[in-house]
């Protein structure tokens, strides 16, 4: 009597033991469902016509964390060399000249009915001098924008009355400028225009951006679905690429599976991809990293997609120069050429064509790191390179000893910012806890469920032999 009752307890402790662990299966598929629906709460346009006023609304109006921009300039250090024998420029950098940056809220902000927002995002830079080297009124010998941007801009056959300007200024290939005047803008006489490297800047705007909110789809939030009213752009002669994939880099679909990520970024007229590097932690919150690719601003002998990009077969030896991205037709015809910091990736001959350079990839990569389950940008780093192209000339004055097509680096940024500790406290309140919290149960459950039923099980067994062997 007494083995039948141990027997039937320890039947009944197995059969507990499984329903244990079977509740914690049937958590799993509930979980995610709960994991979902935070996450929907937490992502800022996802019904955000339902929930203006909510917490996750205002952070994603707002500019959130502080963004700063990094610059270095290029201070040439031979420019009567270059000027009077044709020798190599020599650079050095100089910097760190640093500016707060989007630190105006999203304005125009307008839902539709097919579950898209816009909004446009104002420009605005503050300098920030406890994080620069120096003041913005320091001299840099850099090269002169208005003579390197006639060159191209105006027709060769017209070259004898742009030399004639340039002697008329007394101006030459290289030019003193301070720091300001190079970024944000200073008069040209020989284009009797404003000229400057992001002039304007202060008082324009990004966008409109047109985004998928993720409301009936959360697998589309953040997606872009128009930008300045266009699902393509118009600066390549290309569909495949005109397109706008991807989002802003801001924010990505959730639940990340580590396939590339797609964003577009109006700063190079195009979209690109990111690759998955590796996890890492920031403010106890795990995140993954992705790296642009090495292969994005290749050259079409190694990476045909990019074959749309080669705008100048001559400049770009026939479209087999790697690591430049010719935006000539989304700068109204400007020979700018944006590349990596330093010419990371790029072809041996940039550095060798400009002295003084030395990518190292550690400091000159771009990367995002990126939290899995919301799909969240919590921190970032954009680096890259602003250069102009000039060429040889046998009728303008100050390029007769140039020798070849040259891109010379007038600057390289680092646009970066990263999740500040009251907004690290805040998500991993709202989510993180809750998840680890729903996880650790469905752990302790399946856990101790089977194990009850296994120790359950075979106890019972031995008892039920041992039952058997006496009445033998």
């Amino acid at each position: 009597m007494g083995c039948c009752s141990a027997r039937c307890g320890l039947i009944a402790g197995a059969v507990l033991g499984a329903l244990i662990a079977v509740l914690g299966g049937i958590l799993i598929p509930v979980g995610d469902s709960i994991i979902r629906e935070n996450v929907v709460k937490v992502r800022w346009p996802a019904g955000s016509r339902h929930r203006n006023g909510s917490t996750a609304y205002e952070n994603w109006v707002s500019a959130g964390a502080p963004v700063y921009r990094q610059f270095w300039l290029f201070d040439v250090q031979n420019p009567s060399e270059v000027v009077e024998r044709g020798a190599k420029p020599v650079v050095a950098q100089r910097g760190p000249y640093t500016y707060r940056t989007r630190y105006l809220p999203k304005v125009n902000i307008t839902a539709f009915d097919n579950d898209t927002i816009s909004f446009v995002l104002p420009a605005g830079a503050i300098f920030e001098p406890a994080l620069s080297v120096g003041p913005e009124e320091d001299t840099i010998t850099a090269l002169n924008l208005a003579v390197a941007g006639a060159y191209s801009l105006v027709p060769k056959d017209v070259h004898f009355f742009l030399n004639l300007a340039i002697k008329k200024h007394n101006a030459s290939l290289f030019q003193k400028k301070t720091v300001k005047e190079l970024m944000w803008g200073y008069f040209d006489p020989i284009s009797n225009s404003t000229v400057g490297l992001f002039y304007p800047y202060n008082g324009t705007y990004d966008g409109p951006y047109n985004v998928f909110t993720g409301k009936d789809d959360i697998g589309k939030v953040a997606m872009i679905d128009r930008w300045r009213g266009e699902r393509q752009l118009n600066f390549w002669n290309d569909t495949y690429c005109n397109m706008i994939n991807g989002t802003d880099a801001s924010a990505f679909p959730p639940f990340l599976d580590k396939k590339p990520l797609y964003f577009f970024t109006s700063d190079i007229c195009r979209s690109v991809a990111a690759d998955f590097q590796r996890s890492v932690v920031l403010k106890g919150i795990e995140l993954y990293r992705y790296t642009l690719n090495p292969r994005t601003l290749a050259s079409p002998a190694i990476n045909p997609d990019n074959h749309c990009y080669c705008g100048d077969p001559e400049v770009t030896r026939n479209c087999t120069l790697a690591g430049v991205l010719d935006i000539s037709s989304c700068t109204g015809g400007m020979p700018v050429y944006i590349s990596l910091a330093h010419f990371l990736y790029g072809s041996e001959y940039l550095t060798q064509d400009v002295l003084g350079l030395n990518p190292v990839e550690e400091e000159h990569f771009t990367f995002l790191d990126v939290e899995p389950i919301t799909g969240m940008t919590m921190r970032f780093a954009k680096r890259l390179q602003v250069n102009m192209m000039y060429g040889p000339s046998k009728t303008i004055d100050v390029l007769k000893q140039v020798k070849d097509y040259t891109i010379f680096p007038l600057l390289w940024l680092n646009e970066t910012a990263a999740l500040d500790d009251a907004t690290a406290d805040m998500f991993k309140g709202a989510l993180t806890s809750r998840v680890e919290t729903l996880e650790a149960v469905q752990v302790a459950l399946l856990s101790v469920g089977t194990v009850a039923f296994v120790l359950c099980a075979v106890a019972a067994c031995v008892v039920h032999r041992k039952s058997r062997n006496k009445l033998v």
